[in-house]
């Protein structure tokens, strides 16, 4: 496996701790993407990858909500998210 990019290896991290790492790599994404080095960008995608990679490994049957779909999308009535 490859060298994690910062931080704790995610097969380390419980789940607790994954899903929060998670929602806060999600949180500061754009500020990344918008005003981050392009080095900082690449770290953050990486790391974005490795957790995401994660937490897909430990739930590889996850189900998407219905309105995450293609299907469930074109359903919505519009102003609906």
């Amino acid at each position: 496996m490859a060298e994690s990019s910062g931080g704790a290896a995610p097969r380390k991290l419980g789940d607790d701790r994954l899903l929060k790492e998670l929602e806060t790599i999600h949180r500061t994404r754009h500020e990344t993407l918008l005003h981050g080095s392009d080095d900082a960008l690449a770290t953050h995608t990486q790391r974005l990858r490795e957790l995401e990679d994660e937490y897909l490994r430990r739930h590889p049957e996850r189900a998407p909500a219905s309105g995450r779909t293609r299907e469930g999308a074109r359903a919505r009535t519009p102003g609906e998210s």
